[in-house]
């Protein structure tokens, strides 16, 4: 395993970090990135420069990450069209659902697989080390993959064949944005009532800290109506109790500062039905 010879295709600013922790693998490291100034730092660190994407392709494992699905068909269709079988392509951009399935269709007939592993964390977590990794690929490129990506995540998870990684990338940037847009509404209600938002933030900061946020949820096999005997029935009645009450207490205030909360109105509406359990009784703003 340590004898494979990684490459790294696209040096941006999580590129770059992801790749500097392979630079002691000890099959060597090959990089390249369109900006010349991009490969500096990991020269400079011993990996071996590359002058084009065909160069990269005598790498065994080759990770890819830039910006577009289109710059992704490019890159992979130079690498494809030089290496050989047994090579493994892994896309660490966040692509179009169906790319990666429909690019694996295409190399399986020459004998090389392609992942799509997005990462979930940002440049930070890279420096570290810490960042969580979603593989979609078959069992034999998993296999191969797993102890390289395991120099910059802490956390790597086989979600499926190829192109289940970006599906599920997809579904947890959902749920990032969508509670970015959430703590908008919320600090134009804390704003509306008089509340500094900086201390908020901070409240918010330390709270999901110690709650987990939304993931503290995300426990279950399927989404299906709970019954009463499920290990998370009662934890979640509970947490449904409170949300419906909060939120009604949440909109009022919105009504008498004038502010709306259409996202409050449908947590109101929609969170019990998510969680699997009843509502409780009205779910009107009353």
């Amino acid at each position: 395993m340590t004898e494979l010879k990684l490459g790294y295709i696209g040096l941006g600013n999580q590129g770059l970090p992801m790749a500097k922790r392979l630079v002691d693998w000890p099959g060597g490291l090959v990089v390249f990135d369109v900006r010349t100034e991009a490969m500096t730092p990991l020269a400079e660190l011993g990996a071996t420069l590359a002058d084009s994407v065909a160069d990269v392709a005598e790498a065994d494992v080759i990770s890819v990450t830039v910006l577009t699905d289109a710059q992704v068909r490019d890159v992979v269709g130079e690498l494809a069209a030089h290496a050989g079988p047994g090579t493994v392509i892994a896309i660490h951009s966040t692509i179009e659902p169906g790319t990666a399935g429909e690019l694996a269709e295409q190399l399986r007939p020459k004998g090389i697989h392609l992942v799509d592993a997005p990462v979930s964390g940002g440049a930070g977590a890279a420096d570290k080390g810490e960042l969580a990794v979603m593989v979609g690929a078959d069992e034999e490129a998993y296999a191969l993959v797993k102890p390289v990506f395991k120099k910059w995540a802490s956390m790597v998870v086989r979600a499926g064949e190829p192109g289940a990684g970006t599906r599920m990338k997809l579904a947890r940037n959902m749920l990032t944005f969508i509670g970015f847009a959430a703590a908008c509404e919320a600090q134009k209600l804390a704003e509306a009532a008089g509340i500094d938002l900086q201390k908020l933030g901070r409240v918010v900061r330390h709270s999901d800290a110690q709650s987990g946020g939304p993931g503290a949820i995300m426990v279950r096999d399927d989404t299906a109506p709970l019954q009463p005997d499920h290990f998370v029935y009662d934890m979640f009645v509970h947490t449904r109790g409170l949300a419906e009450k909060d939120l009604k207490l949440a909109l009022g205030l919105g009504e008498a500062t004038g502010v709306e909360l259409p996202l409050a109105e449908i947590a109101l509406r929609d969170l019990a039905a998510g969680l699997g359990v009843p509502h409780t009784t009205s779910t009107t703003k009353g």
